[in-house]
């Protein structure tokens, strides 16, 4: 089972001064920074994956500035990414539309001749067929046939497997190396059902199952089951946007080949708790909570407040400076623990006082973070983990403040995950 990173420019400058929190003198974005695989003394992934949606074109703006877009159109998504396959053989490169991007509208933007087009720019071993998300899933109790359904939720059912149909014929353009995968869309179990079996009558061997991020595991597995039921054995399946990182026996279960998500780099600066990854002697996934000390003349929170004049702001870039000087000073057993977590609080409290919410309340917040704050400091996790993030940075890694920290603590976070994977798959053969 291969894990395939889901791209959206996530590089680090490696050059970044952590004191000084400023980039590297002269850095030029893109060019002097570098990716995961670079950054890393190893990928820690099986393969990427590049939305059309995050590129963008005149179709549909993404996030790629106009000059990143032609370079890569005119280079391809492996020369552009830095991630050829003679240094990273096996690897897969995968294109989809990114359906989520134009989810509002009444069908997709993309039609089959022009994704072709699309995915022979860019180089892609693999690419999904034009699809349209569905929304809701039914609950195995209460399973709709298609006459039950909205209109709008047939009509995206049938336009996605239209355009697979139709991608499937223009994709033989690209000879032999290139993998087509027909995308699965569905409001049910069955449906996806009947979706996967149309897909594999019209000649793929190797399907995408899209619209899994809102599903609850329950859901997901009658999907996969419903779905491993009614194919050949031949015919492989990836997981669009798996996020449940936690329930790979799932996947393991029903022959999943191969699944794409950001999930570990996204929770090292989106999630409230889980920001810094371990695995424990038991071969578990753990999680500690990062420390959060953001810039304070950045903090849009601090500058709303000091504009009505609720902070006294000399009064706020003294607490930051404290808070950073406290667990740099722990980091160097210089101060102890209760000592850095009075400075890193007063601060916080400082970000997070809200008027509006009774004192019991501030203090079950407080005492909430505290104590999460406590477990990551007391356990020194950085000093157990020999990636290039924690061996450079140390602590650092685990202060939530910049970009360049963040996506750090995230390129952690697929290093550990990764290896994870690779022991899982040890286990599961």
């Amino acid at each position: 089972m291969k894990f395939v990173f889901a791209d959206s420019l996530d590089f680090v400058d490696p050059a970044y001064d952590f004191v000084a929190d400023r980039n590297g003198s002269k850095r030029v974005i893109h060019r002097d920074d570098e990716f995961p695989h670079e950054f890393l003394a190893e990928a820690p992934y099986d393969g990427i994956l590049v939305s059309r949606g995050i590129v963008g074109d005149a179709l549909m703006p993404g996030k790629y500035t106009e000059a990143q877009l032609m370079r890569f159109r005119r280079e391809g998504a492996r020369r552009f990414l830095r991630y050829p396959e003679e240094r990273f053989p096996g690897s897969m490169m995968i294109g989809d539309c990114g359906a989520f991007t134009y989810r509002n509208m009444p069908e997709p933007p993309y039609h089959a001749d022009d994704t072709v087009e699309f995915y022979a720019d860019g180089g892609f071993s693999h690419g999904c067929s034009p699809d349209h998300l569905i929304f809701d899933f039914d609950d195995a109790d209460k399973e709709r046939s298609s006459e039950e359904v909205p209109a709008e939720t047939r009509q995206r059912f049938e336009i996605t497997l239209q355009n697979a149909n139709e991608f499937r014929s223009a994709s033989t353009r690209l000879g032999p190396r290139f993998t087509p995968m027909g995308v699965i869309q569905g409001w049910s179990a069955p449906s996806m059902a009947i979706a996967a079996k149309d897909l594999a009558r019209m000649g793929y061997d190797y399907l995408a199952v899209g619209g899994t991020v809102p599903l609850k595991i329950e859901q997901l597995q009658r999907a996969l089951k419903a779905v491993r039921d009614v194919l050949p054995s031949n015919v492989r399946l990836h997981v669009l946007g798996f996020g449940k990182i936690e329930s790979l026996d799932v996947l393991e279960r029903f022959g999943v080949a191969s699944f794409d998500t950001t999930s570990p780099l996204i929770r090292a600066f989106k999630d409230a708790r889980k920001n810094y990854w371990v695995r424990t002697p038991a071969g578990v996934l753990s999680y500690y909570t990062a420390i959060r000390i953001p810039q304070a003349i950045e903090n849009n929170r601090l500058k709303q407040k000091a504009r009505e004049g609720r902070v006294n702001q000399e009064e706020i870039l003294r607490l930051e400076r404290a808070a950073l000087d406290g667990v740099r000073r722990l980091e160097k057993r210089e101060a102890d623990l209760d000592e850095t977590l009075d400075a890193v609080m007063a601060y916080w409290e400082q970000i997070n006082w809200d008027d509006e919410v009774s004192p019991s309340r501030h203090a079950d917040a407080l005492a909430r973070q505290r104590k999460a704050y406590a477990r990551t400091l007391a356990d020194r996790p950085w000093e157990f983990c020999d990636c290039r993030v924690c061996r450079e940075g140390g602590i650092e890694a685990l202060i939530f403040r910049t970009s360049n920290r963040n996506k750090r603590r995230g390129m952690h976070n697929l290093h550990v995950f990764h290896n994870h994977l690779r022991d899982f798959r040890t286990e599961a053969a």
